[in-house]
């Protein structure tokens, strides 16, 4: 079993950005179904404040971070969808981005295009799979429906501006000062 070392982003106690501290860890092979993942980029999001800060707790210590992007450096048994070397991202549980290198679970992470960068590619997941669930989940849409949209000026609103045009669908976008 090869292991590598890479330097993590760890909270040992809930509070302010200044309880992160950055610390070597081991990473192994991955196992059946599973990849490691060499980090290019890696997103910052609310949730990313809500669990360092304990309103949505963590058990501690905790890595931080939902969502990154890299180069899959090794694939587990049963992987078919990627392959050692592709360009690749994520927004997954458990937090653990905030790093340069883990192991997770392959189905959790999707091929990314060579004309998405790795910081857009680490940035918009989490945003993405959220207009996802909005427009297909939570209230299903189709060509030639309107919605009312609030903070269309953020990241999700952004993406849900972009993802109703392709998809014919009128939006009504509301933003604050």
């Amino acid at each position: 079993m090869t292991t590598t070392s890479a330097k993590t982003v760890i909270i040992e106690e809930f509070g302010g950005s200044g309880n992160m501290k950055l610390v070597d860890r081991a990473v192994g092979e991955p196992g059946p179904g599973q990849v490691r993942i060499r980090h290019k980029a890696c997103g910052l999001n609310f949730i990313d404040i809500y669990q360092r800060s304990g309103i949505y707790p963590l058990e501690l210590p905790a890595a931080l971070g939902m969502e990154g992007s890299g180069i899959i450096e090794a694939v587990g048994e049963g992987v078919t969808h990627l392959k050692e070397g592709d360009r690749a991202a994520y927004a997954a549980a458990p937090p653990g981005a905030y790093c340069e290198a883990r192991v997770m679970n392959a189905a959790q992470v999707c091929p990314l295009p060579d004309e998405i960068s790795f910081e857009e590619g680490a940035a918009m997941m989490l945003q993405g799979l959220t207009v996802q669930y909005l427009f297909h989940r939570t209230t299903p849409l189709s060509k030639g429906d309107t919605v009312l949209f609030h903070a269309a000026a953020g990241g999700v609103g952004l993406i849900a501006c972009q993802w109703a045009r392709s998809e014919g669908i009128t939006l009504i976008g509301t933003a604050g000062t």
